[in-house]
């Protein structure tokens, strides 16, 4: 028995090493569906320009800057979730643009046409490049910036707005930090010990001195809904939660209207009219 015990300890050991080694690769997922991009804003009848970064760091990434139809209300920065590029959100830039915003969308460092490998500290690093290329490229003023991330980029965003003065921020689909879901999803692992990977979006939203919007779907089959009642209570006001219907990476489109609805709502408060 204490032999059987010891090789099944030993199994676990090994296990739980591998997971240490590879939690980045389980984590970042920039080859599912693949880094070719499939399409752009054009094929859904949008213009676009294409746009190069250089972090600070070195490391050049891409993105796509879609200028609103008529003049924009304000300038929304786009961090999407960790697997896919830029050219599989094409239906949240359209949802933005219809908004009346002007869209800046990256991939970070390993995804899409951008170089390098991702970290946590490279996807920070990103996000700092694309807030540079708004703010002194572009002219916009911090102000009519409305930072929004979905699942890990809601990590991501909230850094930024933590650590920049923003117009808004709005974080769909989170997670109160990485380690409290991986706790839960990976339950018999002591993933809070061997996690490399913070994120801790709930400490960035508390920091964020902007209107926060957090939206997420009591149906997430991913991300438990709690993680976003925990991020929006860690939020200082003025603050709005927005509740949808649907699965993880389809509640914003089976939930269209309420979604459409409640980022109206918050962008008249948070955007006032110039």
């Amino acid at each position: 028995m204490l032999k059987l015990l010891s090789i099944l300890l030993g199994f676990y050991l090994l296990f739980v090493g591998l997971v240490y080694a590879m939690q980045g690769r389980l984590l970042y997922l920039p080859n599912l569906p693949g880094r070719e991009l499939d399409a752009t804003p054009a094929d859904i009848g949008l213009a676009y320009e294409d746009v190069q970064l250089t972090a600070d760091d070195g490391v050049k990434l891409h993105g796509w800057f879609v200028p609103a139809a008529e003049t924009a209300r304000g300038t929304l920065l786009f961090f999407h979730g960790n697997a896919g590029n830029i050219s599989h959100r094409l239906e949240s830039v359209s949802q933005f643009h219809g908004l009346g915003l002007d869209v800046l969308i990256i991939d970070y460092r390993g995804y899409g046409q951008s170089e390098g490998s991702p970290s946590e500290r490279g996807t920070y690093r990103d996000a700092e490049a694309a807030w540079q290329y708004l703010t002194e490229e572009r002219g916009v003023a911090p102000s009519r910036i409305v930072v929004f991330g979905r699942s890990v980029g809601g990590a991501v965003g909230a850094w930024l707005a933590a650590n920049r003065e923003a117009g808004a921020l709005i974080v769909e689909s989170s997670f109160s930090s990485l380690p409290a879901l991986a706790a839960e999803l990976y339950w018999f692992l002591p993933v809070r010990w061997l996690s490399r990977f913070r994120y801790p979006t709930t400490e960035y939203v508390a920091a964020a001195a902007c209107p926060v919007l957090v939206i997420h779907s009591r149906d997430d089959d991913i991300v438990p809904f709690h993680h976003g009642r925990e991020i929006y209570e860690s939020a200082g006001e003025p603050r709005q939660f927005l509740e949808l219907s649907g699965p993880h990476n389809g509640a914003h489109v089976l939930s269209e209207e309420r979604y459409l609805e409640g980022l109206r709502e918050f962008l008249a408060t948070a955007l006032p009219p110039m």
